[in-house]
């Protein structure tokens, strides 16, 4: 028995010639969009992705080569969709049609929802929910599996919640997520380049339309999702005292965030003390403020803490930083010409400004030194300042050996009041 008859005996019903070969020619077809994906990708990728590059805050590899596979796997999934539009295939026809469309719209979703920074588990589940939809339109409808979908539910209160309900409130969610995500990105792009602003203004700008484009986006998916907000007065109770309890630090670090932002008080860029910690504001994000310390080391302080302790900024008002640099000399040097070497070694600096200029001050008459302070100002703390002590402090070390200016070292005269007797008798025989 050959396995055609072995099949017609077991009841299964074999495609007709005219159905395989119509699937063999879909096939075909189906190849050869998927090649046109190819090239498009190779061809129209790198410009559009160096276009979106413009417009976009992330640039690099990484971005090229996302823009050009989700160019790549679109345009596969727009001439697929042609391909089933033109003609009425049928199932076994459309079942290379139905993979192949459905494979190319999940990865060119997967990879656009990835690139919008959404979780990668929720591109995943997005990625299966559009190929089993599209292949299952593709083999003969959806009304099938939707019929069985909506059979499948549990009620709450007194509205039902099917899966087919849910698959649809998960799949509306993921879109709004990634329209707000990309109008988000394309805010702040566009904000980011107006002119009339300052760094500070237009981070306060992002912030703020940030925040409104996503109470923009939760009405507008209550809407969408026919959910009434009168069901939400639950959160008056019991269980909304306690998120509001729990969200009560992350709001005021968000106002907190916004406070400082208006007042200008600590901007990016700005170099300030914090707990014995100097560093630059690196970025004022909505729960806290990142600051980069000449160590490498970023912390993260809660901007509620910059606000109700006290901080020390060195960029306020103005850039210009004054180090103080502690010099001793020894009491048998000439005076003068060590403080004109102190000043030259200052003034040689190349981070020293020439006005304000530096000066050197006489502090004390030590017990072994003249100790001297060399004040210096610089206009870019955020580079550092032990960096500038140790450059003054080089320059001067050679000025002194090439000067003869000596540094002191510790004295002292030791008054002997008694010898022990051996030691005196042996003193006095020699």
């Amino acid at each position: 028995m050959t396995l055609i008859e072995w099949l017609q005996a077991s009841g299964i019903e074999l495609p007709t010639r005219a159905e395989a070969m119509e699937a063999a020619v879909a096939s075909v077809l189906t190849l050869g969009m998927l090649a046109g994906g190819v090239v498009a990708g190779r061809k129209l990728g790198p410009p559009i992705a160096a276009m979106v590059q413009r417009f976009a805050i992330a640039k690099g590899e990484a971005l090229h080569a996302r823009i050009c596979a989700i160019t790549r796997h679109g345009t596969a999934a727009f001439l697929l969709m042609t391909l089933g539009a033109i003609w009425p295939w049928e199932s076994l026809a459309g079942v290379p049609i139905g993979m192949a469309l459905g494979a190319s719209v999940a990865r060119a979703g997967f990879q656009l929802l990835r690139g919008l920074n959404l979780p990668r588990w929720l591109a995943w589940v997005f990625a299966i929910v559009c190929f089993v939809a599209l292949f299952s339109r593709e083999i003969g409808g959806l009304e099938p599996v939707s019929r069985l979908a909506e059979q499948i539910g549990f009620t709450v209160g007194s509205r039902r919640f099917s899966v087919m309900l849910l698959v649809t409130m998960l799949v509306t969610v993921v879109a709004i997520l990634a329209v707000t995500r990309a109008v988000t990105r394309i805010t702040e792009q566009w904000i980011g380049h107006a002119r009339g602003l300052d760094p500070t203004q237009k981070l306060l700008a992002q912030k703020l339309a940030s925040i409104a484009i996503v109470v923009l986006a939760f009405f507008f998916a209550m809407d969408l999702l026919e959910i009434d907000l009168t069901s939400l007065a639950l959160f008056s109770g019991g269980f909304g005292l306690a998120i509001g309890f729990g969200l009560q630090k992350t709001i005021g670090n968000l106002i907190a965030g916004i406070i400082l932002l208006m007042d200008r008080s600590i901007k990016p860029g700005d170099v300030i003390a914090l707990q014995n910690e100097i560093g630059w504001v690196n970025k004022i994000g909505v729960r806290a403020v990142s600051i980069i310390t000449r160590d490498g080391k970023e912390h993260l302080i809660p901007n509620e803490n910059l606000m109700t302790q006290e901080v020390e900024n060195w960029s306020y008002s103005d850039r210009n930083v004054r180090v103080r640099i502690p010099v001793s000399i020894a009491y048998d040097n000439d005076l003068k010409l060590a403080q004109e070497l102190m000043l030259r070694a200052a003034r040689e600096s190349p981070r020293v400004l020439k006005s304000p200029k530096p000066t050197v001050w006489l502090m004390s008459f030590g017990d072994y030194a003249l100790q001297h302070e060399i004040l210096a100002w610089i206009s870019d703390p955020e580079s550092g300042v032990g960096n500038v002590r140790s450059d003054v402090l080089n320059r001067l070390w050679f000025l002194f050996k090439e000067h003869g200016i000596g540094l002191p070292y510790p004295q002292r005269d030791i008054h002997i009041r008694s010898l022990p007797t051996g030691v005196r008798h042996e003193n006095l025989d020699a």
